[in-house]
């Protein structure tokens, strides 16, 4: 049964409930040398005092879910770890990372609005729908999402990758940007592949999105061919670029992400 969406649970928690406990960034799992897992409200019976912005999310194959921050102070119930969130992507399996990144994501907005944007007044939330709203001028302020795009340019037989300034990790990947304001996704692809790399794309074509909780993203994933131009990667955002066959790949991104799932595409297209 898929994850279903709801503001208001329709009974009060039980043992069973899945809670998705934050710290800071980090994710609080119930750790097996053979598994990873979400821990449930009866694992949490010590540690309930230090929860706070407890938040309802729905149901996934109809259990009941909840994301909490803990406090600075909380220590490690036995059995569980606090846990960065990108390793967790392979350890939970992408239904289950869905679930988390929603979780993150709806105490992120939170966090971030608990004061009104306009006049700077306490917020409140609301209770019949994901919402805060002003307690003096009213405002509503709903969960926000980063729109993104990121996109597997094919020229001939061989994909173009690229090694990120932002990220330690030694890998290559597919590019990807930030959509601005006024801009369509397509019209992204086209700017982002050129600013990053010096060429240009045409007839992109949507493959797939993912919601990217890092913090607040939704990346929305194209195929596009190379039209034209040398590569010149941009020393700023990018490193290093080049074309890659799929028998001949450097070092890539692991399964979970859709940056993975793009290259795959391309590996299993034209290789």
């Amino acid at each position: 049964m898929p994850f279903e969406l709801a503001f208001l649970p329709k009974s009060g928690r039980s043992a069973t409930d899945w809670w998705f406990v934050f710290c800071g960034d980090k994710l609080l799992v119930k750790t097996t040398p053979t598994d990873t897992r979400i821990p449930s409200y009866s694992d949490l019976s010590r540690v309930e005092r230090n929860l706070s912005s407890v938040h309802y999310l729905g149901t996934f194959d109809g259990l009941p879910c909840y994301s909490a921050e803990a406090d600075g102070h909380i220590i490690n119930p036995e059995g569980m770890v606090f846990q960065e969130r990108r390793p967790l992507l392979g350890l939970l399996g992408e239904e289950v990372f869905s679930v988390a990144a929603r979780a993150f994501q709806v105490l992120h907005w939170d966090r971030t609005h608990q004061f009104c944007g306009r006049c700077g007044s306490r917020t409140a939330l609301k209770e019949d729908e994901r919402a805060r709203a002003c307690t003096r001028c009213g405002l509503v302020c709903y969960p926000t999402m980063s729109p993104a795009i990121i996109v597997a340019v094919v020229k001939g037989s061989e994909l173009l990758l690229a090694r990120s300034r932002r990220f330690q990790a030694d890998f290559y990947s597919v590019l990807a940007g930030f959509v601005e304001y006024g801009e369509t996704l397509e019209q992204c692809v086209k700017r982002e592949v050129k600013e990053e790399a010096g060429i240009d794309v045409g007839n992109i074509r949507y493959l797939a999105s993912q919601p990217w909780p890092f913090p607040d993203t939704l990346m929305v994933g194209f195929a596009a061919d190379y039209a034209g131009g040398v590569i010149s990667a941009d020393d700023v955002e990018i490193r290093d670029a080049g074309w890659f066959k799929a028998d001949n790949l450097p070092a890539i991104p692991p399964k979970g992400s859709i940056a993975r799932l793009l290259i795959d595409w391309f590996v299993e297209k034209y290789g």
